[in-house]
């Protein structure tokens, strides 16, 4: 045994020693965990430190606070889903909505933790800085399907549309993580498909929607 150390120190495994950014990397996904299972309320500092294994301290070194901790990993989390939702051009506009949506199911597979907590919660936990960074998700996912759709300025009518459809992919994506009982191509092409029937009962209400589906279902299926 070492001069001066404990029995107990000397058989507890030595702590790895990790970059700044590596450890704060550790800590997020750590509370990304805990988050995407409980509010944030009910999730504290010791819970962060015991699941990441590091000391109540270092997570106050690095963070400062809960809330420090908790939008610093919904960030992390936001970044990364945004990092895939970036346009890819050159095809039919609902196979670029196609393939926007497996990207995103990519990320919902990969980070299960990180797109749980970014969408669990009610209005409480949507206030201020944390409300901010899952409305900039919505903002880029629907900017990114106004892009697809060739539209410059959507009309309210497109604008409700466009807002619903992101509300069930959001929705589906939570689903399928609990369950897992669709195949991921089939959720898939049922959320291209219910956007075709979304654009199809819009274009009831709005001559520029009806315009678009009419353009979409042409180059879709072409006669």
């Amino acid at each position: 045994m070492t001069p001066g150390k404990s029995s107990a120190e000397a058989a507890r495994p030595a702590r790895r020693r990790l970059s700044v950014d590596r450890r704060r990397e550790e800590l997020m996904a750590a509370a990304l965990e805990l988050f995407s299972k409980r509010d944030a309320e009910d999730v504290s500092i010791d819970d962060v430190a015991s699941a990441a294994g590091a000391s109540r301290a270092l997570v106050y070194h690095y963070f400062g606070g809960k809330q420090e901790l908790y939008v610093a990993a919904l960030k992390s989390a936001a970044q990364q889903l945004e990092s895939r939702l970036r346009p890819l051009e050159g095809g039919r506009p609902l196979d670029e909505l196609a393939a926007g949506l497996r990207r995103y199911f990519d990320f919902v597979e990969e980070h299960a933790a990180g797109f749980a907590a970014l969408l669990r919660g009610g209005p409480a936990n949507r206030a201020g800085e944390v409300g901010e960074i899952v409305d900039g998700v919505r903002q880029r996912l629907f900017r990114l399907i106004q892009k697809q759709m060739r539209v410059d300025q959507p009309s309210p009518v497109l604008r409700t549309t466009i807002v619903s459809w992101i509300a069930s992919v959001e929705t589906a994506g939570l689903d399928w993580l609990e369950h897992r009982d669709i195949e991921r191509p089939v959720l898939e092409k049922m959320l291209v498909d219910q956007m075709i029937a979304l654009l199809g009962v819009a274009a009831n209400y709005d001559r520029e929607v009806r315009t678009l589906f009419e353009s979409l279902a042409h180059k879709q299926f072409p006669a």
